[in-house]
């Protein structure tokens, strides 16, 4: 006797001989994606002292980036090969600052030097 309590590809109970394997569910919630929101309040005398905000969201990483949720293409520990160009960035960061650093040394000698008079 088939077990008619399995869950269908839409989620619901299904009584009928139809069921989907667990591979079938899956693949339809990173297709479609899942998302559980919940929020903890914690209050005392009618006083809100911490609220915890949860939110989970299961996808295909796919369907994250569809919808802008590609946060771990820009975490550095996420992200090893982002690394050296992070180390790139800085580097140029520290040139910048070099440069800067000198075109002020020499703004700063022009003013402090006596100005010649031009030759005609």
């Amino acid at each position: 006797m088939p077990d008619t309590n399995r869950l269908s590809p839409a989620g619901l109970s299904s009584g009928s001989s139809h069921t989907a394997s667990l591979v079938d569910i899956l693949d339809r919630v990173l297709d479609k994606g899942l998302v559980v929101a919940g929020d903890i309040k914690i209050s005392l005398a009618e006083v809100e002292l911490l609220t915890i905000r949860i939110r989970l969201l299961i996808c295909s990483i796919d369907k994250a980036e569809q919808i802008g949720m590609d946060w771990w293409k820009y975490d550095k520990n996420l992200s090893p090969g982002r690394t050296t160009a992070l180390r790139d960035e800085e580097a140029l960061r520290k040139q910048i600052r070099l440069l800067e650093r000198r075109v002020a040394a020499l703004t700063r000698a022009r003013r402090a030097s006596p100005r010649r008079a031009p030759i005609t």
